[in-house]
């Protein structure tokens, strides 16, 4: 059978594809509860100040990505909404959680919430962008 031709496809396409591999894995491994996690917090005028996306499998929640706008940076809203999300992925038989960044200021806040190191990639030499790390870390769900 020919390769068909790739394309580049819409952002909502993901969400077909992510649900077709978990079909596939269900099928030939065992699996705790696979589950997107989104969480919002929006001011009184209804616009959006803070924002968590994540996702559950295997007793893992990933946090994909974690947003606080920046008028509302150190007022408990990153926090707030990490536990949220931990509650939540307890509730579907998570045990832990894991997530990247590659953002300084996160790695101190991840910290604080007994986030740990356990693997990073960096560029080197010629790479671009030059000195970029990323860091993966973990922490048990209280």
């Amino acid at each position: 059978m020919p390769l068909q031709t790739i394309q580049r496809a819409e952002p909502l396409v993901a969400i077909d594809i992510e649900t077709a591999l978990l079909a596939d894995l269900q099928q030939s491994a065992p699996q705790g509860r696979n589950e997107t996690i989104t969480l919002s917090v929006n001011a009184t005028d209804g616009r959006l100040v803070a924002g968590l996306v994540g996702s559950t499998s295997y007793g893992w929640l990933l946090i994909k990505m974690l947003w606080v706008a920046d008028e509302r940076r150190r007022q408990g809203y990153g926090r707030a909404l990490v536990l949220n999300a931990f509650n939540h992925a307890k509730s579907l038989g998570c045990h832990s959680a894991w997530l990247d960044t590659s953002n300084r200021d996160a790695m101190q806040f991840y910290r604080a919430l007994e986030f740990t190191v356990f693997g990073n990639i960096e560029n080197s030499g010629p790479q671009e962008p030059a000195g970029h790390q990323r860091w993966f870390l973990k922490c048990p769900i209280p």
